[in-house]
Formats: C-alpha cells, structure tokens, sequence
C-alpha cells in the first residue's frame, strides 16, 4: 500500500489553556480530494499551518509527502501549493507578471516561467485578462490567479482553506469544476477545508468533520450516511393509489402491501401515512419496490429516492447541541 501523502498523527495545538486542535489523527492518498469540514474558528487554519510548517504544534507529527512539516519546513513548501481565502498579489502588476515572478522565486528560467504562465492562464480561463493589471480582476478573477499562482510551482499536494469566499455562485461552480478537473487530470492531492457543505459534497472524496480542534468523524458520504442513519442510507418514498378499491378494502389493501415490502431483502423499516410508503432500506432496492407495488394491485403514483447528504450528516452530529460518538 502507499504510503498516505498526508499524514497527521496525534497533532495537537495549544495557545495557553486553550486547545484550537486536540490529537487529530489523519491520513489523505495520493490523488483524493479530502474535505475539511467545520465551522470558523474550528481549527481547520491552525491544522493548515501546522501542515505547511508555519506553526509548530504543541504536540503530535504531522508528515506531507514523507517529510516532516515540523523540522523541515522549507522542504514541505517545496511540495505544496497553497491558497488562502483571500490572495495578495501586486495590484500594479497584471496576472501574467504576477506569475512570471512566482515561477522565477521557485527557480524557472525566464523562458520556462513565461511559457508555464501562459500555459496556467489558459488552464484557468483568464487568458483574454492575462494582461490586466491584477487591481482591476474581479474577486473570483483574483482566486483563479490565485490557483494559477498556486500550480505554477508543480506541487504535489495543493491546501484551498475556505477559496470560494465572496465568489458568485456562477464562479464558484467553474472553480470547483476547476479544482476537480486538476485533480483527476495531474494526479494532485488536494485538502478542501471550508464550512460550506454543498461545495465539500460537490468535489470531495472523502470529508471530515472538524469541530472545537477535533475530528469528529471522517469518510466517504455513504459510509457516514450508513454510520449514522441506523443502516438506513437510503429512504424511498412511494405514493400510492387505491382510489379504485372500495373504502371498506382499502385498508387491508395497504396493511397487505406493507407486510410484502417488509418482505423485501434490504428493507429496514417501513411507514404509512395516508398513502406514501416511507421505506428505509440498507442498499438501493427501487426496482423491487416499484414491482411490488405494482404486483399487489395497488396504483403507483410516484417513487423517489433519498439518499441522506453531507447536510443531513452534518445536521446529526449536532441534534440538540450534542454530537454523536
């Protein structure tokens, strides 16, 4: 098995009698796109900074690409590409001078700095504004450059912390599809870390979720799903029709038809009100579903799967202001 790109093992963070991140345990493959996930003020830049050796921790070990962040910092930066939420550039400089200057800070000849600018400019569709002066882009502009300015080094792992803040949601779409684009095509390692679940669930491979300095739990959304849901990771609802039963048949009708989707391998619960099944089920089963209700003679109306999402999984792990071991 290889070796984890990111490996962070018991890292731990105070600053006098308060603990931003408490012995986190975490390890991020080669190529995944890794959430991290958690309100402000969660840890989330504390862990970053510890990564990229701006912070020594209190404690723990924390290793990207085989190095140690903490006794060779230097060598981390070498390997990483980061882009904090708001980028700083030289405003009187246009993109490309911008990048040409990155490239040559990390050791490009003129010639190579030029061509992997143009080359980055084009990849993140500012082209047409390679010449603008960078005071005059846009927010969303700026966070391109941002990325732009961010590979242009050749990085094996790349840390967004919160990249999408003050973005269109226009914009925000074109870089995530960006950011996974990147990912797939180059083989890079990326950590996402930001409190917007829509767009963790949008591109990530796996999440954690991170809250007052520790993980609560990290995964794939279907394993969290079945984690918490009581091996429930699918809910299928059914609306049914028994306008063409007599009243009196009606019932029985129902009561038959629930006893054979209980039947069903797969189904976990099942639920009537009025006429809409709520049948909670370990794996998708829908075409069963559907063909049994169409055997008893009961009318289909509608059928419609839910799969529980990172906001249904976010949202129980606080139900009642308590998180869930």
């Amino acid at each position: 098995m290889c070796a984890p790109v990111i490996e962070l093992i018991g890292l731990t963070k105070k600053y006098g009698a308060f603990t931003a991140v408490n012995h986190l345990n975490l390890t991020i493959k080669k190529g995944e796109i890794f959430g991290l996930l958690g309100p402000n003020g969660a840890g989330k830049s504390t862990t970053i900074l510890m990564m990229l050796g701006l912070t020594d921790p209190s404690s723990g070990i924390v290793r990207v690409c085989g190095i140690n962040s903490t006794t060779e910092p230097i060598e981390v930066k070498r390997k990483v590409g980061y882009l904090p939420d708001d980028v700083g550039f030289y405003d009187d400089r246009t993109g490309i001078e911008n990048l040409i200057y990155t490239a040559s800070l990390n050791g490009f000849n003129r010639t190579e700095a030029s061509a992997r600018a143009e080359q980055l400019l084009m990849r993140v569709g500012l082209e047409v504004d390679r010449k603008k002066k960078t005071g005059k882009y846009s927010r969303g502009m700026r966070q391109r450059l941002g990325l732009a300015d961010v590979l242009i080094k050749q990085p094996e792992v790349i840390i967004l912390d919160e990249p999408t803040s003050g973005i269109d949601p226009a914009g925000v779409r074109e870089f995530m599809d960006l950011i996974m684009q990147l990912s797939r095509e180059e083989g890079l390692t990326v950590l996402f870390s930001s409190h917007h679940l829509h767009q963790v669930q949008q591109v990530c491979d796996r999440v954690g979720i991170f809250v007052s300095g520790e993980l609560l739990a990290e995964g794939d959304i279907p394993s969290l799903s079945q984690k918490l849901f009581s091996g429930e990771p699918f809910v299928v609802e059914a609306g049914i029709v028994t306008d063409s039963f007599a009243v009196a048949e009606r019932t029985s009708r129902k009561e038959e038809l629930e006893a054979c989707l209980k039947k069903l391998e797969g189904v976990l619960t099942v639920q009537l009100t009025n006429d809409i099944f709520h049948i909670g089920c370990s794996n998708d089963i829908c075409p069963e579903i559907a063909r049994t209700i169409v055997a008893s003679g009961v009318g289909l109306n509608y059928l419609q799967k839910k799969e529980h999402g990172l906001d249904d999984i976010y949202n129980r792990y606080f139900e009642g202001g308590k998180t869930h071991e």
